[in-house]
């Protein structure tokens, strides 16, 4: 409690500050110390002495000590909670469905905010990043928590744009419950397929949330349709609206058999009978309802026979299973913009919605699992890393098993060092609460782990493990950066490792071979995002240049020539004469017989294909000495090919004679006739520049088909065949990654974003030949101005 100094006058005051005290008690459900030892040394005694104007003062003192005191009790007095009463859940679909509003109005529901914001004010809890409030929608998956009926239920609010993808994947993986938000006028939207994917490869239980019901063209009955189309006859309708449309305020819900009806600015519904005119339907979806919570478990399908119908807690466990065995996905109504329908959504998850302690372990990477058990060894698994101005490295872990305490030391195996928890935190996105400890299946972060980036698991000493990590997608497009300003480069390689450690899917490649940095990312909002970031938050000007294609070169038949290098200047010179023969090279061929080789090299190349190395010399025309003076010109030539300036690959060079002299010959002489000659030769070969092929999968919607063809054939495609999954048609080819960043583009843009595009390399195969005369004649006017 406070102490003061103050005369009779201000008793009021001092009672005003016990009301906050015993609010905030009673709100974060909390018993004070009365010897004043539950609060910190910045809110212990507060002295004022009586005058004119201090009743004034002592007023605005006093409203400011309360304020500390509800934000102390809120950070300092967390509930804590057991493994069975704290749920995880993550916000997921399109952008624009919601989400973001939805987090806000659970908040506020359960009291943890006493205001919403809104995405158009900037003012949100989820959507604080300076990047979000300028694109206004979500970039980051943003951590929170809210506290309904008991049960803590953290929520992560996902970005809904493809290009951040990475963000929505790691918050799935740590999620035990998935709310499928979707745009009650445009129903499953580009966005909600592509994550769809994950939350079905994970098989996480999910909850389809139809939001915007007040929406002009609010059409419940087609989303529903529109969603069982896409994830199945799971899609199960446990509300239904009244009235959507404008002025949308009542629901019928399937699971109570009442109609919730809400007051004008939205919050706690009135509980109605269903009206006379909605029984017929309420009555037919109940018996659906009823059924498909029965059909999940044999003893309730019985008691069903039995009885003819199931009661509440019957159909809430029947849920709960069918959740589990991703063959439940239930319907909610919402209008979270005014406030409507997220009470009952937050009681479904606290009643039925499975916790961590009820979901399948998670694994080791050698198959071991892990339960989630408090009197489990300590277990932390890190699913994301994010650097804050100001602040610093922030880490955020799910407690897999065990319990973490601050101060707390912890094994990591794969950084190979002991981190010590200092701070222990919830998040609510920039606003961080202390916490002592935190529980199994609970998720938390804490500040300023050296070594232990996402991916990465902490445990106790003696049970060293490692979690399998979340895999990430391959990246979509690239392009090469550069800093304007040539001294920031070593800053930019810098920067660029940090913001590869928030967003594993933003890859980074210093590329010798071509001389440039290259990014790889998502798509090219998420590079615009990133060069957003360089420029406004580490205050770097940067630009993107097209990424160069590593092309290869090679011959397509055999070559002889000879080059002497001659070199008087006074003293000693320079001479050496090396002949040599080309071929193409493939494994199997046989050995050389034109000349007799004496000794052979055959080199596996770091960039692909082989080099083989005959020494045919007879009569010590060169002396062996030589020979791998020889072979390194040979080899620089190689790593600068003569056609375009790229690696050469796949070739057999035999040196069958030459001539030296007795004083000038050296090893600089030879390798620079060996370079010369293997150049000459080279281009009598009929040399063959190749690209890199990538195998393309491109899925879309039938109906797209056509126009997804013909993008493909407009890119140099070769068509290898074509596949159904599911409700989309599959086009398979070989694509030159020269044009793949416009194929992904064109593609994207002729279906609207439906489609989904994955490709890894194949092969190197020959660019046509118009191609070649053109990249040669570019390359051949370098060389030339350069010299």
């Amino acid at each position: 409690m406070l102490s003061l100094q103050y005369d009779n006058s201000f008793i009021f005051q001092w009672k005003f500050v016990n009301l906050i005290v015993a609010f905030a008690a009673a709100k974060r459900r909390l018993v004070l110390d009365p010897n004043n030892t539950v609060f910190p040394h910045a809110l212990r005694p507060i002295t004022l002495l009586a005058g004119p104007s201090s009743q004034n003062v002592l007023h605005a003192k006093l409203v400011s000590a309360a304020h500390a005191i509800v934000h102390h009790t809120n950070s300092i007095f967390m509930k804590l909670y057991d493994e069975k009463h704290i749920k995880n859940i993550v916000l997921i679909g399109a952008s624009k469905s919601g989400k973001t509003t939805l987090a806000e109005t659970m908040l506020f529901e359960a009291g943890i905010i006493d205001r919403r914001g809104r995405v158009e004010d900037r003012d949100t809890v989820s959507d604080y990043h300076e990047v979000e409030h300028e694109r206004g929608n979500s970039v980051y998956a943003t951590t929170l928590h809210t506290e309904w009926r008991d049960y803590k239920i953290n929520v992560i609010d996902t970005p809904g744009l493809e290009d951040f993808i990475g963000e929505v994947i790691s918050s799935i993986r740590v999620s035990d419950t998935a709310v499928m938000v979707l745009h009650a006028q445009y129903g499953v939207e580009v966005g909600t397929e592509l994550v769809w994917d994950y939350v079905d490869q994970y098989q996480k239980p999910t909850i389809i949330a139809v939001n915007h019901l007040d929406n002009e063209q609010a059409n419940f009955q087609a989303v529903v349709e529109q969603a069982k189309a896409y994830f199945g006859a799971a899609v199960t309708v446990m509300q239904y609206p009244v009235n959507a449309g404008p002025g949308f305020n009542a629901v019928i819900d399937l699971l109570k058999m009442v109609m919730y009806k809400f007051p004008a600015d939205g919050g706690k519904p009135e509980k109605l009978d269903i009206p006379e005119s909605e029984q017929e339907q309420a009555n037919a979806l109940h018996n659906e309802l009823v059924e498909k919570a029965a059909e999940n478990d044999d003893a309730l399908m019985e008691m069903y026979f039995e009885k003819g119908s199931l009661d509440e807690d019957e159909l809430r466990e029947g849920l709960k299973i069918g959740m589990m065995k991703h063959q439940v996905f239930p319907v909610f109504c919402l209008d979270a913009r005014h406030n409507m329908g997220s009470g009952r959504l937050m009681g479904f998850i606290d009643n039925v919605a499975p916790s961590a302690v009820d979901m399948p372990p998670e694994t080791s990477e050698d198959g071991q699992p892990i339960p989630c058990a408090l009197n489990g060894p300590t277990v932390l698994f890190v699913f994301k890393t994010l650097l804050e101005p100001h602040i610093g490295k922030l880490t955020f872990f799910k407690v897999l098993s065990g319990e973490v305490r601050t101060g707390m030391e912890l094994f990591n195996e794969k950084g190979n060092v002991t981190e010590r928890l200092n701070q222990l935190m919830i998040a609510d996105g920039k606003n961080r609460n202390t916490v002592e400890r935190l529980k199994a299946g609970d998720i938390g972060c804490t500040l300023k782990l050296k070594n232990t980036f996402t991916n990465h698991t902490l445990c106790d000493k003696n049970f060293s493990l490692q979690v399998d990590p979340i895999h990430f997608p391959s990246p979509k497009v690239r392009a090469a950066i550069v800093a304007k300003n040539k001294g920031d480069d070593e800053k930019l390689s810098t920067v660029l490792a940090e913001i590869h450690m928030e967003d594993p899917t933003l890859e980074i490649e210093y590329n010798r071979e071509l001389r440039q940095v290259i990014l790889h990312g998502q798509g090219e909002l998420h590079l615009a995002v990133t060069k957003w970031r360089l420029e406004h938050i580490y205050g770097m000007q940067i630009e993107y240049l097209p990424a160069k294609i590593p092309y290869r070169e090679t011959i397509q038949r055999n070559a002889i020539a000879s080059y002497r290098h001659k070199k008087q200047s006074g003293g000693a010179g320079q001479f050496g004469e090396v002949f040599l023969r080309i071929e193409p090279y493939v494994d199997g061929m046989p050995p050389l017989a034109d000349y007799p080789v004496r000794e052979t090299e055959e080199i596996a190349l770091n960039w692909g294909g082989k080099l083989v190395f005959n020494n045919c010399i007879v009569g010590g025309a060169i002396d062996n000495r030589f020979l791998p003076s020889i072979l390194k010109g040979v080899m620089e030539k190689m790593q600068e090919g003569p056609l375009t300036g790229s690696y050469v690959r796949d070739i057999r060079v035999s040196v069958y004679d030459g001539k030296m002299h007795p004083v000038d010959s050296n090893d600089v002489s030879f390798k620079i006739a060996g370079k010369m000659a293997f150049r000459e030769a080279f281009h009598q070969a009929a040399p063959q520049l190749l690209e890199p092929v990538f195998d393309v999968e491109a899925a879309a919607p039938g109906g797209m088909m056509g126009d997804v063809m013909s993008e493909f054939q407009g890119h140099r495609s070769i068509i290898t065949g074509m596949d159904t999954d599911n409700h989309q048609q599959v086009i398979k080819a070989r694509t030159p990654q020269a044009e793949l960043d416009r194929l992904y583009a064109a593609l994207r843009n002729v279906t609207q974003g439906k489609a989904k595009v994955k490709a890894a390399f194949a092969e190197y195969a020959p660019v046509p030949a118009d191609m070649q005369k053109k990249l040669s004649e570019e390359y051949s006017k370098k060389e030339e101005k350069e010299v």
